[in-house]
């Protein structure tokens, strides 16, 4: 598995907080926590972003990928908007996760809350060819829905 070193810096509301981490050996993503001084209740229908209380800044050639985490979305109907929300290596504002409630109550939010998974993967930057015409698939132009259910 490959290892990259990537800065981070701790925020002035996020120092106490520990930083993101792999609960298991086999996690894609690190737990992105909730840097807020308070309890925030996010109503149903609602969304915000929340601070994670860190800043990154990628190597070239790799972004962050913010990817909701499935515990929230199963048990609350929580989940991230713009997902997979991307943090690009020359961006060195805070990571922020946009929630949503589509759960059927107010949800509560407590500081130190794992709210986002942050996955780390390659990029890789096209150079286009562009062509008269593209080379013939079984499956051609079908566009949505097309293979079936």
């Amino acid at each position: 598995m490959e290892r990259i070193k990537v800065p981070v810096k701790k925020l002035p509301h996020g120092l106490d907080l520990p930083l993101p981490q792999y609960m298991t050996a086999g996690a894609s993503g690190l737990d992105l926590l909730a840097a807020i001084e308070e309890d925030l209740t996010l109503p149903t229908g609602a969304f915000l972003p929340v601070p994670t209380g860190i800043a990154i800044a990628l190597p070239e050639g790799y972004e962050g990928q913010v990817r909701p985490r499935s515990g929230l979305a199963a048990r609350y109907g929580i989940t991230t908007l713009n997902t997979p929300g991307t943090i690009d290596s020359d961006y060195r504002g805070e990571i922020k996760v946009i929630l949503i409630n589509h759960g059927p109550q107010d949800f509560i939010l407590k500081r130190g809350e794992r709210l986002a998974q942050l996955v780390i993967a390659r990029v890789t930057h096209v150079e286009w060819d562009e062509v008269e015409e593209l080379s013939e698939t079984g499956r051609g132009a079908g566009g949505l829905g097309h293979t079936g259910r």
